[in-house]
């Protein structure tokens, strides 16, 4: 590698956009990728990144590859493809994936970076679009030591604390338990808050002593303003990826023997939720579903399969 690694960011939507800003203004040269072109000429004309025409090319000019793709399948697509990240590899240069996915879908790749002499973490992140823009996300990184080495010039660039918790997988398994505990936030803060009103509290005044209380957390501080004015709350986190992350999280729980029935239950609520109009809404907004006083009912519980969920191949969340 140069003293200045090039980067190529796959993927433009929130997240991966606001990583190529934070690493165009720390001076990397960025090389950006996604599957809706529009979408990675506006990051293109926003940063000064330059735009590859395929995933390969991106990442062919690339020492560091950045991902920040939706889901499993998107990931399979975008790195196997005839044109995929994989195809223009060159040996050394490293991979970090920071999408959040089941485990297994990482170490599925891993024969393919290797056979073109490349490396691969699990790198998935903790942290709004605003802590990226800061350069202060949390990193959870799975995968061999030296090559997160190679990858943390632009992986500090973004970050306040990068953690190396073991093998391949173990960031993405990190990252479906943090979820775990910001999803069940999300659903407590939601009932609680609608409960003090539903019972007379001011909803400003029953969130200012949520925050300074005991369950006070950075999540409550940052959704701040999304729960007080849902109607002016810009999505930057939707239920239906809410719903997403909670099925690979019962998926996980189920492989590893461990019943999670507030885990169920926040899926129960949210899909119900999904199905009366609020999917593409805020993850905030289930506070709302439950203003309207629409009761929840519980879909068919998700059944086990032998093959992970979440994946192109292997069934869709």
């Amino acid at each position: 590698m140069t003293d200045q690694p090039i980067v190529a960011v796959i993927g433009t939507g929130r997240m991966g956009a606001a990583m190529a800003g934070t690493l165009r203004r720390a001076g990397f040269d960025v090389v950006v990728f996604n599957r809706s072109p529009a979408s990675a000429q506006d990051v293109a004309a926003a940063t000064g990144a330059r735009v590859g025409t395929t995933a390969g090319e991106a990442a062919a000019e690339a020492d560091i590859v950045v991902s920040s793709l939706a889901d499993d399948a998107a990931l399979e697509a975008v790195y196997l493809g005839p044109d995929g990240v994989v195809a223009g590899l060159r040996p050394g240069t490293v991979v970090a994936d920071t999408s959040t996915i089941d485990p297994g879908t990482i170490r599925d790749l891993l024969p393919s970076v290797l056979a073109a002499g490349s490396h691969l973490i699990d790198a998935p992140v903790s942290g709004s679009v605003q802590l990226v823009e800061a350069g202060k996300l949390t990193i959870m990184v799975g995968g061999d030591a030296a090559a997160l080495e190679l990858a943390r010039p632009a992986l500090e660039a973004l970050s306040a604390q990068i953690f190396h918790l073991g093998p391949l997988g173990a960031g993405a398994t990190m990252k479906l338990a943090v979820n775990a505990l910001v999803h069940a936030t999300n659903t407590a803060l939601s009932e609680a808050l609608v409960l003090a009103e539903k019972a007379g509290v001011d909803r400003a005044m029953a969130y200012e002593v949520f925050a300074a209380g005991a369950g006070g957390s950075p999540f409550v501080a940052y959704k701040k303003e999304a729960y007080l004015h849902p109607d002016e709350a810009t999505v930057a986190f939707s239920l239906d990826l809410a719903a997403k992350d909670l099925r690979l999280i019962l998926g996980l729980a189920r492989r590893v023997g461990l019943e999670m029935r507030q885990g169920s239950a926040n899926l129960a609520v949210t899909e119900t939720a999904i199905d009366r109009g609020f999917g593409a809404h805020d993850m905030s907004a289930l506070a709302a579903y439950l203003r309207a006083g629409i009761r929840w009912r519980r879909r068919s519980a998700v059944r086990p399969t032998s093959r992970r969920p979440g994946t192109c191949a292997r069934g869709t969340p």
